[in-house]
């Protein structure tokens, strides 16, 4: 199946060209201290990107409502309205005066300009202003083609996020997730893709068989999904810029949620043989399997920690689900969980510092984060029923899905897409055409 890749992608050879220039900047105090728990949105003015003509004005107009939606979804920010402005837009990419963002009590202000160059590339520039201070705190330039403009948003509003709170954004990036519509019977279950924030959205599998637990390469070029083909469990690799397919294996018994290594070498996963379930690896260039545990409980739920030296998987060999980590060849198996009620669906963050998971106790669920070695267990969320959390690259944010009963007699479901920061707060719907699950975040896009 082939999709059109450039309305998610750079063309090819365009990343290249993505000419980036960097403006005078001074350093500022402006900071929000994104490690704490309740932290008061910072008010923010996004004015309207100017332009020369009214395509160019359009441009501006359309980059600036995505920088500022951005960046009032992470719940540190609060854009202003823009119609307490004293100050017009065109006047700012003069000079601001900060006497008239101090009115309206902005700490931040983002003005910028939209431009056709000669050859019919987009030229897009942005500065962020400490209001207080009255100093610059960066400005940028990117050239690009016209149709990638929502992505130099994402870009843009992620350069903001970093200069301000001093950790990586996670604006321009994906999400691979199952869209589901039909009865609970017959449930029709395809692969789709969007932006982070649900613009861009493709279905990338037509429904015809059932799918799951799809996963991101390192590279963000390639999904690793689950497929069953006329009820036989199949490991797929689905390549993004080609819309191809292919089999990464078939196998003899149940195969469950398969995972990249982070050198995208190998994939990772469960796979039950003769009735017990263990962890094996699979190479990706020759598909040699290599079986990492051998006990008689159920181990699944493999993850990588992000320098590939060390695994978590949950396991019931305890007596019950709880969380193990070991060695990547399947040495040194520790119990990491000590906490009541049963665990699953572990995954390391990408910084390293934190596993998340979801937890099931006293019929309810829960998503919550604990230390690489099971300390400082905390609870972030919980629902009838919540799982399947990834994370964002930064490491910062969660995202995960919900099912609630539905209908007049609530024998139903509705199942939809949730993102919530480290913290606890600002858990927010990540809206989808249909019901929704097993999402996945890719990397930053290169």
């Amino acid at each position: 199946m082939m999709f059109n890749r450039q309305s998610i992608w750079f063309v090819r050879g365009m990343a290249a060209a993505f000419m980036v220039c960097a403006a005078t900047v001074a350093r500022a105090d402006l900071r929000v201290d994104i490690t704490r728990g309740t932290v008061e949105a910072m008010p923010i003015a996004v004015t309207d990107f100017v332009g020369r003509t009214e395509a160019e004005a359009q441009f501006g107009r359309d980059v600036s409502s995505v920088i500022s939606a951005d960046l009032e979804r992470t719940g540190l920010f609060r854009p202003l309205d823009s119609k307490a402005f004293i100050q017009d837009a065109a006047a700012v990419n003069v000079m601001p005066r900060f006497g008239d963002w101090r009115v309206i009590n902005a700490q931040a202000l983002i003005n910028g300009k939209a431009e056709m160059i000669g050859d019919g590339r987009l030229k897009m520039e942005f500065r962020l202003w400490d209001v207080f201070a009255e100093q610059q705190m960066i400005g940028r330039a990117y050239t690009t083609v016209p149709g990638n403009w929502r992505r130099v948003a994402h870009i843009i509003a992620d350069e903001i996020y970093k200069r301000i709170t001093g950790e990586a954004g996670y604006f321009d990036t994906q999400i691979v997730y199952i869209s589901e519509n039909g009865p609970p019977n017959r449930r029709v279950k395809r692969l789709a893709i969007m932006d982070q924030d649900g613009a861009n959205h493709q279905f990338l599998t037509e429904g015809n068989e059932l799918v799951l637990t799809p996963r991101f390469s390192p590279s963000r070029r390639e999904i690793t999904f689950l497929s069953y083909y006329q009820r036989i469990p199949r490991v797929y690799i689905f390549n993004l810029d080609t819309g191809r397919q292919e089999i990464l294996g078939d196998f003899p018994g149940m195969t469950f949620a398969p995972r990249f290594s982070p050198d995208g070498k190998k994939v990772i996963m469960s796979m039950a043989e003769d009735g017990n379930s263990d962890i094996y690896t699979m190479n990706m260039g020759t598909h040699v399997r290599k079986r990492l545990t051998k006990h008689s409980a159920i181990d699944t739920s493999p993850s990588y920690s992000p320098d590939g030296k060390r695994v978590v998987f949950n396991s019931d060999r305890g007596g019950s689900q709880q969380i193990y980590v070991m060695d990547s060849d399947g040495r040194g198996v520790k119990r990491i969980s000590y906490g009541k009620g049963r665990y699953a669906t572990p995954v390391w963050s990408p910084r390293g510092d934190l596993i998340a998971f979801t937890k099931m106790r006293g019929g309810r669920f829960f998503i919550g984060v604990m230390g690489k070695d099971g300390s400082g267990e905390r609870l972030l969320t919980e629902a009838f029923l919540v799982e399947a959390p990834t994370w964002a690259p930064n490491g910062r944010v969660l995202m995960f899905f919900r099912e609630d009963p539905s209908g007049a007699d609530k024998k139903g479901t509705r199942s939809r897409l949730y993102s919530i920061d480290l913290t606890g707060d600002n858990e927010r719907e990540v809206v989808t055409p249909l019901d929704a699950s097993d999402p996945a975040w890719s990397p930053l896009i290169p």
